[in-house]
């Protein structure tokens, strides 16, 4: 039976892992830079999640590995162990179907596991490593990884890893590399301070942009809820009583917004863990295996897992702030509405939040106003869910029909009272320093 990887010429235990995944089509990215890498060119995707990129470069990476030459030929770097260990775990399923005496190797090179242990399993030289910045740029300066086999360079989510700070590390890897080495450099978006790294290593790159079809698929809802001043954390306890998730996940834009948000549905008695940035690789790892095994009905997370996480059956995505970053939404609500799955993103929002809703529509999402009411939810129209704006006023305006303030018995002398401590303290300090 003629399969629709053929074309790419592509070895047949590559076609096997596919049918047994039940991939059968290649999407746009994958048809448009598997030749390209495959023949050795330089190239720069950039894509949103949900595209298919990692098999647009891991297709043809293991259709290139030599296993009998006992060297590391390839090198792929992710900012976040959760990311290069999502990546290793592709990687093994497909590695898992390669028949013959001599077989692929490949080796998950992070922080937070045994250090000496590692460079032992590094000095083996597998044919791929697929690791984070820093614990591979440890591994060279070790002189546990040889540079002079390696043919090519993956570098994904490079605006990632620049927002992180680690790009500085990523440029120190490519420059101990041979001049002749393959970049294929992988980005959501192409910011100006990636510039002069792409332009420093990279030779006439073919360069791709794809889109996700739709910024929103048919079997994904977009919600937004007005907080109306309200306070958020009661507004989501309020939530949890009529949704009934498989697995949500809620979204905060900092650590200290997620452990408050973590410790209040807590509170709640609900089925919730926490995961972001500054938790030890040890519980980051355990949190992942709880959400492997459906262990777990709710998940407080930082953006620093929106791309790492790839877990089935995310039925709803919580955003309790939109990102700061508007690229971030994206790759937020592309966790969910996967596999057939339908998903339901709900954001809640304020008065300083519809410049970035505009944006966001721009772009394709279509929004539902919705409110919760006497435990249910009711579809609102826009004029309504923005009623809370209603008596703001454009910067540098007043309201000239406002009635004033009724003035409080005693506050003339109440004002003369403060003014005069004022001016006492104020001539201490000229004292003082005096």
């Amino acid at each position: 039976m003629k399969h629709n990887f053929d074309r790419f010429q592509l070895k047949p235990f590559l076609i096997d892992s596919l049918t047994k995944e039940g991939i059968s089509l290649p999407t746009d990215i994958q048809e448009r830079l598997i030749p390209a890498i495959k023949n050795g060119q330089d190239v720069i995707g950039r894509s949103q999640t949900g595209t298919g990129k990692t098999l647009a470069f891991l297709l043809p990476i293991l259709n290139r590995v030599e296993p009998e030459r006992k060297a590391t030929q390839f090198i792929i770097t992710a900012p976040t162990r959760e990311l290069a260990s999502q990546l290793f775990e592709v990687c093994k399923s497909y590695i898992v179907h390669h028949e013959g005496e001599d077989a692929i190797t490949a080796q998950l090179v992070t922080g937070g596991t045994d250090r000496l242990r590692m460079i032992e399993r590094v000095q083996h030289q597998p044919n791929i490593i697929i690791g984070t910045p820093g614990r591979i740029l440890d591994m060279l300066n070790q002189q546990a990884l040889k540079p002079a086999s390696v043919e090519a360079f993956v570098v994904d989510e490079a605006d990632q890893m620049l927002d992180m700070g680690f790009l500085e590390e990523v440029d120190k890897i490519a420059a101990r590399m041979n001049d002749d080495l393959q970049m294929l450099v992988f980005s959501a978006t192409i910011p100006e301070k990636l510039k002069p790294f792409l332009r420093k290593y990279m030779k006439n790159p073919k360069q791709v942009e794809v889109e996700a079809k739709g910024a929103s698929p048919k079997n994904m809802h977009h919600w937004l809820i007005p907080d109306r001043d309200r306070n958020r954390k009661d507004i989501l306890v309020n939530m949890t009583k009529v949704l009934n998730p498989f697995l949500a996940i809620v979204f905060t834009n900092t650590k200290e917004s997620a452990d408050e948000v973590f410790r209040v549905l807590q509170e709640e008695g609900l089925n919730v863990d926490c995961i972001h940035g500054g938790m030890s690789p040890r519980h980051r790892k355990k949190v992942l295996k709880k959400l492997q095994e459906a262990e777990l009905q709710y998940l407080v997370a930082t953006d620093l897992v929106a791309r790492g996480i790839d877990v089935k059956g995310i039925s709803h995505i919580i955003n309790f702030e939109i990102p700061r970053e508007l690229e971030y939404y994206i790759h937020r609500v592309g966790r969910t509405a996967r596999a057939g799955w339908d998903g339901i993103a709900m954001t809640l929002y304020g008065r300083s939040d519809q410049q970035s809703i505009e944006k966001l529509e721009k772009q394709g999402v279509s929004f539902q106003y919705k409110e919760l009411k006497k435990g249910d939810w009711v579809t609102i129209d826009k004029r309504t869910s923005q009623s809370f704006k209603t008596n703001q006023l454009p910067e540098g305006m007043t309201n000239k029909t406002k009635k004033p303030k009724k003035v409080k018995p005693g506050y003339k002398k109440k004002a003369k009272r403060e003014m005069e401590q004022k001016a006492t303290r104020q001539r201490r300090l000229n004292k003082r320093k005096g």
